[in-house]
């Protein structure tokens, strides 16, 4: 019997999967397996996928050859009659050779966690900067994974999920063609990053703190940046409905003016292959002044989520920068002390409320709503004593050349003291740390008087 053909044309409908999780013992996991197949199958479902069931496996080790035993995949193949499945979805990524013998033993589709986000990615890529980037981690996701077995899904009007972007066609044909496509899009992403750095010197120069918006997906990011800023972006409640950065300018009520940042949110398992691609956007994060992390107190994980994302910001080297944790959708709460993780045996089994173990990690946090508005003057306020914890002291004379130094010290800084010399003016005082660089490149600093 061969690998069934997925229909075609505009009639067909959704696809039905059966989702399959892994647990392997002795491998600390963030989620439980039962939660993380939760987010599969909502993953599933913003890929336009229908979920039929789910299977769970607890393992000493994964099987080289099929990833899950032997019984278990003859279990899948018997319950395939009865669901009318076409596809099987793993929660993990597969190696090209698992993906393979799954494919030959179960004769269905098979996609894992990784192809399944990446489709999803390419789904919502809206901006060519996206488009790109969501291509470079295809190619590279697929190129170990090249197979000729699935060249009657290539003909033209066939889609599937795993299939947008670029085409089987063009995936089956020639390993130097796409090695040259990929050195085509890594040179245009280095033109996006160039471009980016560009536009980051010019904030620089114009002396705005950029705030990063962080938080794992569907925290409610970019409804925050709307409420903040009238930015008007995308929201859905679906995982990654907004992709591409957006950066609003607004005035604090001190006056002060900053920039926030809107960026792509993180995941439990974010495949590396996107943090790879997306390295232009999460440069974004990377360069920020400030972190504000989105936090949905409102999911039963959300202690596991502000560790996700904390991963995925090891992982790029922004760990380190002030954080402002925003407890997002405090609106939906009846009793917050009653935010626990259900899971007996999952790695916070014996924590305490996690709102509370929030607030002592963190030095500041603020309970919101961004939709309601709710707490959003506390944020700003939270925001303001952030950059002034930034500010350092500084006594240095401004030549009188560089006259709008002096007035971008005056918008973003405190000045304290003020003379004239024949050099300059000497100014002392407090300016953002952001800022210092900027002022030393073209004011001499002078010894402080006694």
């Amino acid at each position: 019997m061969g690998i069934p053909n997925i229909p075609d044309g505009p009639g067909r409908g959704p696809e039905r999967a059966l989702l399959v999780g892994v647990r392997v013992r002795g491998h600390g996991e963030l989620f439980t397996i039962e939660d993380s197949l939760d987010e599969l199958e909502r993953l599933a479902n913003t890929a336009g996928i229908v979920v039929v069931g789910r299977e769970i496996q607890r393992l000493d080790a994964v099987h080289p050859g099929t990833f899950i035993g032997s019984g278990k995949v003859e279990g899948i193949r018997a319950l395939q009659p009865e669901l009318g499945f076409e596809l099987v979805i793993f929660d993990d990524e597969l190696s090209p050779a698992q993906l393979r013998n799954l494919e030959k033993a179960l004769e269905l589709r098979i996609l894992d966690r990784t192809a399944l986000i990446l489709d999803i990615f390419a789904l919502h890529a809206h901006t060519r900067e996206g488009a790109v980037q969501v291509e470079l981690a295809q190619y590279a996701y697929r190129l170990p994974r090249l197979t000729r077995q699935w060249t009657h899904l290539s003909r033209q009007g066939v889609g599937g999920v795993g299939l947008r972007g670029p085409g089987e066609t063009q995936l089956e044909s020639d390993r130097r063609e796409i090695g040259r496509r990929m050195a085509q899009v890594r040179a245009e992403l280095e033109e996006v990053r160039k471009y980016r750095g560009l536009q980051r010197r010019r904030r620089r120069r114009a002396g705005l703190p950029v705030i990063a918006i962080v938080g794992y997906t569907n925290a409610g990011k970019s409804t925050l940046l709307n409420r903040l800023t009238n930015a008007n972006v995308l929201v859905e409640d679906m995982l990654f409905a907004t992709l591409d950065p957006t950066t609003r300018r607004m005035a604090l009520p001190s006056g002060k003016e900053v920039l926030f940042t809107d960026t792509v949110g993180f995941i439990q398992k974010l495949p590396t292959q996107l943090v790879a691609a997306f390295h232009a956007t999460l440069e974004e994060v990377h360069e920020a002044d400030i972190l504000l992390h989105v936090v949905d107190v409102t999911d039963q994980n959300v202690l596991e989520q502000v560790a996700a994302v904390n991963e995925v910001l090891h992982e790029i080297g922004a760990e380190d920068k002030p954080i402002i944790v925003a407890l997002n959708k405090v609106d939906l709460l009846d009793d917050p002390e009653a935010v626990l993780s259900p899971a007996p045996d999952g790695p916070f089994a014996m924590r305490r409320n996690p709102i509370r173990e929030l607030e002592e990690t963190y030095a500041h946090v603020v309970a919101i709503s961004a939709e309601q508005g709710v707490g959003i003057d506390e944020l700003q306020s939270a925001i303001e004593e952030v950059l002034l914890e930034q500010m350092v002291e500084l006594d240095v004379v401004v030549p009188y050349q560089s006259g709008e130094l002096l007035n971008l010290w005056h918008r973003q800084g405190i000045v304290e003291a003020e003379t004239y010399t024949p050099q300059g003016t000497r100014v002392r005082g407090r300016l953002p740390r952001w800022l210092v660089d900027l002022v030393a490149e073209e004011a001499r600093a002078t010894a402080p008087e006694p």
